[in-house]
């Protein structure tokens, strides 16, 4: 199935045939790194996603994916991980190409993790309650977990495949069918996904494919034909999601924005936890919401935090992103860099001081770039302290004592992550526990695929992953049952 990474598109995904779509409309996908248009695909419209959403509908309605057993849904997800490994250099060549990410972290992050999602979805489903009986004073209860129905999943442009695997997986596993709408950035890895999935043998209109902009977008999650939104993407695009779909109290998850603050505690191995913001904060180009982008250090250990953030970020060389030795690859467009370059200028205007970069690296003359930056003296009220910048920027913001760095951390419309790093592990679990986010890394360690994660406050409303990930695409039902058949089942 060797394609042309590069290549223009000129059909939807659209009830496992490839169709053409109702305009002429495209969308140009533009290389990060030489700013050339590089492929363009058809820009969905109405019509086209009325299409989607009914052959997902007759998909659930009268195909067999609902009605085959776990493990047919299993063994079909499971060749879709093998021609994911078997293709993953392809994935990640492509993904950098649409999305200016560093080749090396594509590789390691970008494509790793959707193998790691699904074996992590298909571990979960092993043990996951799909019925149950529970029994009451009063009663026998059958609880059948059926699926949601058709899912409109609007994944963002920054780690594509991974939110979309994010995404599709438990949706399919819980029998949903799907409706995917790309990031207009980075389509073709979408289409890619598509033609695997057809290879594994995914039948007809479980997912469909529909590339589009905004406006169509928004009616895609208002359709009425779709029973579950799932989305990551903006605060402000969320909060316009969950205001169409409560018109017709349509499910929704929504994992959105983060300003996520790592404590680094005075008794913290700074050297550790300085090469863990090398991931923590700068994967990606900056480019990730969970990434940590308030620095709290203690007031008398800033100037050494300082001078270790500077040495770890001279060996992250900028430049092209297909090089393997490149750790900072350009912004995603030119709207991005603006965005950025905005937001540095804010510093600087606040009263923040630049204490590294702020500008374009000399010596690229092409490609979205902004240079890794530092500031320090920032007002935890600040505008860079408070919004999301995406961007390879970071605030060193000092403490005087564990209060206060808690205080801090907790000043945000925000809370999708966060991280402690200390020697004393009761203590760092007992700062964990008041800081008010969905996630908590200790000293670096990530929590993995299998426990819950989303966000609190502006962060967003439900939990991907695990046992709750699948929950998120099911319709719970109680079927009184007589006390003999309750016996049976157990």
């Amino acid at each position: 199935m060797a394609t042309n990474l590069m290549t223009n598109h000129d059909s939807l995904f659209i009830g496992g045939d490839w169709v053409a779509p109702a305009t002429r409309e495209r969308i140009e996908v533009v290389s990060p790194w030489s700013e050339d248009v590089i492929a363009t695909v058809p820009s969905g419209s109405r019509e086209d996603v009325d299409r989607a959403v009914a052959a997902a509908r007759r998909a659930l309605d009268v195909g067999p994916w609902p009605s085959m057993s776990l493990a047919e849904r299993v063994a079909i997800l499971k060749r879709l991980r093998e021609l994911l490994v078997e293709r993953s250099e392809e994935l990640a060549q492509l993904i950098t190409a649409e999305m200016g990410c560093p080749i090396t972290q594509s590789r390691n992050i970008q494509v790793v993790n959707p193998i790691g999602i699904l074996d992590a979805y298909l571990e979960t489903a092993e043990t996951y309650p799909f019925r149950t009986v529970r029994r009451s004073a009063n009663g026998q209860a059958l609880i059948t977990r059926a699926p949601v129905g058709v899912v409109a999943a609007v994944v963002p442009w920054n780690v594509p495949a991974s939110l979309t695997a994010q995404k599709i997986v438990p949706a399919l596993l819980a029998g949903c069918t799907v409706v995917l709408k790309p990031a207009p950035e980075t389509p073709l890895d979408a289409y890619f996904l598509a033609r695997l999935l057809s290879e594994a043998g995914l039948p007809p209109g479980v997912v469909n494919v529909v590339p589009a902009d905004r406006e169509v977008s928004e009616y895609l999650v208002s359709h009425p034909g779709v029973n579950k939104v799932t989305f990551t993407g903006s605060s402000v695009a969320g909060r316009r999601i969950a205001e169409v779909s409560a018109h017709d109290l349509r499910r929704v998850t929504l994992e959105l924005g983060g300003k996520s603050a790592a404590i680094i505690l005075d008794d913290a191995d700074m050297d550790a936890a300085v090469s863990a913001l090398r991931i923590g904060s700068f994967r990606n180009s900056g480019q990730v919401c969970s990434l940590k982008t308030r620095l709290l250090v203690p007031s008398q250990l800033e100037d050494e935090f300082l001078d270790r953030l500077g040495a770890m970020i001279d060996t992250m060389p900028v430049g092209d992103p297909r090089d393997p030795a490149t750790q900072i690859g350009p912004l995603v467009s030119a709207r991005q860099r603006q965005r950025v370059e905005g937001y540095i200028a804010s510093g600087i205007a606040e009263g923040a001081r630049l204490v590294r970069g702020g500008g374009r690296p000399s010596g690229l003359d092409k490609g979205w770039f902004v240079e890794p930056t530092v500031f320090t003296g920032v007002d935890p009220d600040a505008t860079i302290a408070q919004e999301e910048i995406f961007g390879p920027v970071v605030s060193v913001i000092p403490y005087q004592n564990e209060d206060e760095a808690i205080a801090i951390a907790n000043n945000s419309d925000y809370g999708l992550n966060g991280s402690v790093f200390t020697t004393d592990i009761e203590r760092g679990l007992r700062v964990a526990g008041r800081m008010q986010t969905g996630t908590v890394e200790l000293n670096g360690n990530p929590a993995g695929f299998r426990a819950p994660m989303g966000g609190v406050k502006q962060s967003g409303i439900g939990r991907e992953f695990g046992p709750e990930g699948i929950d998120a695409y099911i319709e719970l039902k109680s079927i009184g049952i007589p006390k003999e058949l309750a016996d049976s089942l157990q």
